[in-house]
Formats: structure tokens, sequence, C-alpha cells
């Protein structure tokens, strides 16, 4: 018989397992009082065990759940449930139910495509500022923002994630256990979480800058070990994002490196001036004065270090004696900050080996393929263990060879991610604008506009679950692709519909909840009963008479389930034996009376008298059983 799904608070059922991390798990759940899919977070069993973060992340559960916000996936609730352990001791374990997402996570889409345009970086990082802006306005620091945190829905629109889970374990105590240590992943550490200060809104900003430094380029502004990445964040300058990418124009290198400001006091004060200069650099505005002197100071930061000989560890302690020097006596307060942050630094190290090791992997470094085919920079980077990603530019150059590449040749990058390759496309090509979740005919003036007249129409229409009928899902060439202006733009338009799984039948009934959920569709409401009094049979999927056919998003859809019989079928005991009697007479008042060989059918008395009933009379009432036949339980 199939287990009941597991319910928490009453009200969700827990399905299948959709996301794992370093703090929880993230399962499919279903809300049977609201009928609707939602996503049930539950943190590990070893940070559920510290009373300190319990205690804390009650507090911040309720805060996060009073987040409401269009960037901001919802929390719908949160609660505790209490499990027995191996051993049998009982722990309390939080959870969070949280909208559920139909879509991929910011690194996903770094993962497939290295670096974004220099406008859809501003508009994604814009929308995670949106986020910000409003946490900050009702006192949540998220202190965790990074790529994974941060979803796109298939319509493109910014969904931040982790609201208050972040702060309460950030909040936790002054030590740092391997329960307790600062979180936030190294590559995009601000400065003063990497020093172990108390953090507020700016520390958020200094991390969204990183993200938006990602975007624009392929890499964060620091790599290397945990270890080497927090130091690097308390006292490297970056270089502007503009030295990977080349496209990447000033203004937004310069609001880059100005939220990457090391003393917090020198960086975006507000989430709204951080996303109010992003915007004046989207559309060609001059940027505030403090950006383009951050910019102006990274100049020269890189100037310098061009100028200078091979980085070796001698420089550093120059560095660090010429300021013990400069006044009569040596400056034993700065050593000692040295040192303490040389052992801040260990600890941390530790905690991030603990909590994030498993985000680090393996540096490479990436071979050049600059001047190279197309087929000749895929084989060079699929040997080095890279995965190529190609797209074409305006250029002079041959055409098909490559122009570009992200990360360039010699630096270091992660095993197995994405090399972003520039190929040429000769100079006569143009860039295929976004038309994703427009009409046709908002595409097709939006194309004739960037050049493109000749626009065609995939007579197959798309099912999606993200775009109503007639919006344009996908286009090819794709967006932001480079092609020449006579070439024909295809539309992919979706038809509003979805397909109705067919594999429901002998599936648990939640389990087709789900996998309609999923769909985008609803079990009716109720299901139609099939009673039957096989056990194994009940509460699984009897039929589904609309099994793949289309229908539209969010349909109800019929369905036959099995339940338990509320009756049981009891067979009679046979009748009780009877004594020999002719066949060939019948039976009379008299059991000493001769029968008659002549006598008539009418002169015997009759059957119903107090003879006993013959075999083929009607049979007597079967006798109640000694044990009462029930049902099984469910």
């Amino acid at each position: 018989m199939t287990q009941a799904p597991r319910l928490l608070g009453g009200r969700y059922e827990v399905g299948e397992l959709i996301g794992r991390g370093g703090m929880a798990e993230v399962h499919l759940g279903h809300d049977t009082r609201l009928g609707r899919p939602v996503a049930i977070k539950m943190l590990r069993s070893d940070l559920a065990r510290d009373s300190t973060f319990l205690t804390r992340f009650r507090r911040e559960a309720k805060s996060a759940a009073g987040l409401n916000h269009h960037a901001i996936v919802a929390v719908y609730d949160s609660g505790e449930e209490t499990y027995t352990e191996t051993g049998g001791a009982e722990i309390d374990v939080p959870y969070i139910v949280m909208e559920y997402v139909d879509g991929d996570t910011l690194r996903d889409v770094l993962n497939a495509e290295g670096h974004l345009s220099p406008d859809e970086a501003a508009r994604i990082t814009q929308g995670i500022l949106s986020a910000l802006e409003y946490s900050h306005s009702r006192g949540i620091v998220h202190r965790d923002i990074k790529p994974a945190n941060v979803m796109l829905t298939r319509g493109g629109q910014v969904k931040v994630m982790d609201f208050g889970i972040a702060r309460a374990l950030a909040d936790v105590g002054a030590t740092m256990t391997s329960a307790q240590a600062v979180v936030g992943t190294a590559r995009y550490l601000s400065p003063e979480q990497a020093k172990g200060d108390q953090v507020d809104e700016r520390s958020d900003l200094y991390s969204a800058g990183c993200v938006l430094y990602e975007l624009l380029c392929g890499r964060t502004p620091f790599v290397g070990e945990p270890v080497s990445l927090v130091y690097q964040h308390i006292s490297d300058r970056p270089a502007p994002p503009s030295s990977y990418e080349p496209t990447v124009p000033k203004p937004m290198d310069a609001v880059a490196m100005h939220s990457l400001e090391k003393p917090r006091e020198g960086r975006y004060q507000t989430a709204g001036d951080f996303r109010a200069d992003l915007q004046n650099a989207r559309t060609n505005t001059p940027v505030s004065a403090a950006a383009t002197a951050s910019l102006a100071a990274a100049g020269g930061a890189a100037a310098a270090a061009a100028k200078a000989p091979a980085p070796v560890e001698q420089p550093r302690r120059d560095s660090t004696r010429e300021i013990a020097d400069r006044g009569r006596r040596p400056n034993h307060v700065g050593l000692w900050t040295a040192a303490v942050i040389a052992a801040l630094l260990a600890i941390l190290g530790v905690g991030y080996l603990v909590m994030n090791g498993q985000d680090e992997t393996k540096l490479a470094s990436v071979p050049s393929v600059r001047g190279f085919t197309e087929q000749a920079a895929d084989q060079t980077l699929r040997n080095a263990g890279f995965v190529p990603s190609f797209r074409k530019v305006t250029s002079d150059a041959t055409l098909d060879t490559v122009v570009a590449q992200r990360p360039n040749g010699g630096e270091p990058a992660e095993s197995g991610s994405t090399v972003t390759v520039d190929l040429s496309g000769g100079p006569n090509v143009r860039t295929v604008p976004s038309v994703v979740g427009k009409t046709e005919q908002e595409a097709r003036k939006i194309l004739g506009d960037n050049g493109f007249d000749k626009v065609a129409v995939d007579p197959t229409r798309v099912d999606d679950t993200e775009y109503a009928e007639g919006q344009v899902t996908s286009t090819d060439p794709i967006e932001n692709s480079a092609a020449p202006p006579t070439q024909t733009i295809t539309l992919k338009l979706s038809s509003g519909k979805v397909t109705v799984p067919s594999n429901l039948e002998g599936m648990n009934f939640f389990a087709a909840q789900q996998a309609l959920a999923k769909a985008h569709l609803q079990p009716a409401d109720p299901p139609t009963s099939v009673p039957t009094s096989n056990s194994d049979l009940w509460d699984k999927v009897q039929d589904v008479p609309d099994a793949g056919k289309k229908v539209a998003v969010n349909s109800r859809i019929a369905i036959s389930v099995y339940t338990r019989s509320s009756t049981v079928t009891v067979n009679p005991p046979p009748p009780p034996p009877t004594t020999t009697t002719s066949s060939t007479s019948s039976p009379t008042s008299s059991p000493t009376s001769t029968p008659s060989s002549t006598s008539s059918p009418t002169s015997s008395p009759s059957p119903t008298s107090t003879a006993p009933p013959s075999p083929t009379s009607t049979p007597p009432k079967p006798s109640t059983p000694s044990t009462p036949q029930t049902p099984p339980n469910r």
C-alpha cells in the first residue's frame, strides 16, 4: 500500500527533492488548503541542533514572511517539525514555505552563457537592487547575495531568494565553529564580512557589485582559493570589467568599480543610488562624480600594476614596513592588526572550507584561442576541460575566426566552466534584439527598427507556461547574436497551452497532483471516486480522460481515483443438508404418508407447509459471522 505523503503543519505535502545547498534542502510541495505548488526549504539537522540559531531563525523567518515585493521570492509560511532520530532523540527542524518559481538561477545562466550584454547585466542587477532597497527599508540585510540566490523566470523577471535565512545564520554569536561560520560565498564577500566586522546594508551593495562585475565580463572581481579570496577582498583593488570584456562601456565600468570600494563609506550608500547610476549608464547619461572618481582610481592602479614587476610576496612586506616607519616609533597597532587579520583569515578559511567548500572547485589555466577557427577553438578548450560557448560579433577579422574570449587566455577559471568565444561574423552584421514576451506585431516592429525586415513565424506553436498565447518564446537566430540584416528572423510563438501528462494512471494521487502542478495544471476538485475492495489500488489514479491532450494553462483536469469501498460483500454459507427424498414425489405434511403414483399434484400438501425447504427453494438468510468482516485500514 502506498505510503501517505509527508505533511508539514497539517497543510503542506512534501514532494520530490528539487534542490540542495550547503544549508538546506528544497522540496516541491503542495499547499492542500489553497491548492497551489510551493517550494519547501528545510534546514540541515546539524544547524537545527543549535539553540541560538533556532531562536534567530524563528525571528528572521517571521521578518522574511513580511517581505512582499515583486523581485523577492515570496515567503508564505514557516514552522518547525519535530523528528525522532535513529538513536531516539527528538530534534526540531525549521522549514520555510516559499513561492515556487519556474525558471533558472543566475548561476545556471552564467554557466551557460559566460557573461551577458552590458544592458542585460545592468537590468538584472537593477532587479536585485530593487529587492534590496525594499528589504533594507524594513531592516533586513541579506548577507549572501550571489548568482545562486537569484532566480530568473522564463520571462526574465528577477527574483531574489533566501531573505532571513542568511541574516539568522550570520547573526549567530561571535565564535566561528563549523555550525556558526560567517556566511557568504567567498567570491562575493564584502570586506567587512571578510574581517568579521558587523555588516549593514552597504555590505549587500558590495556583493551586488561583485554579481554585476561577473555579469559584465564572465568572472568575479577576484579568483583563487577561499583564504586568498578573503584577503583580496580586504586589500586588493580589482581591474575594471572592460579589462576582460572590451565591450563594457566606461560608464558601466565606473558604476561597477564604485560599488566595490573597500571602505563602506566610499561605495554606494543606498540601493537606490546604485540603481539610479546603473540607469544612467544604460541611457548614456553621466554617472555620479563618485563613480567616475572610482574608475579613475582603478585606472591608476591598473597602470601601476602594468609597470610593476611580476608579483611576489616581498613588495607586500615592503609596503607594511613603509607604513610602520612613518612615525618615530614602529606602529605596533598596525602590526597587531595585521596579525589579527592573518589569524582571522585562517579561521575563516576553515569556516569556508566547511560551509562553502563545495562551491569552490579546482582552478585551471584557460588556453588562448584568439585567431583560431571555430573547430580548433572548440577542440582546444574541451581538451583543457572547459565548455566553449560561441557567438558571432561584428568584426573586420577573417570570417568565423576567434576575435575575443572570456576568460582571457592564461587566466585561472573553474574546471568545467564556460568560456565565451566571440567569432567574427564579418563587418556587415547586426545584433538580434530581444523580443521574447512580445506579441508578433510588437516583435516585427522592434526587429524592423533594428534593421531586420525579413520576419517569419514558425507555424508550430510552442507549449510554454510562461507566455500567453501569441507571445514570442524565442527567435532563430537567438537574441543578442549577430546576423546580417538580410537574414530572416523566425519567431516562435506560444500556444498558451500545455499537454496533460499521460503517465498518471496507476500513480499515487499525491504524486499525480505534483506532476500536474509541474505542468501548471490542477486536478478536478473533488476527483471522481472509484470504489474498490482491493486495498492495493486505494489512492491510485484509475483514469485521466484528457491524458495527452493540450489544454489551457491552470486548467482543472478530470481524474478518477480508486477509493475504499463503503460496503463489503459477504458470501452466504451453503444451505444445510436435507433428507433424501424421491425425485418423483412432492413433500407432504405427513412424513409417513406414501405418495400415490396416480394422485394429482394439487392433492398434495403445499410445499410451504411445515416440511423442510426444498433445495431449490429460497435459501435462508446467512448467519452472522462470529468476527465481523471490515475493510482494512487505509
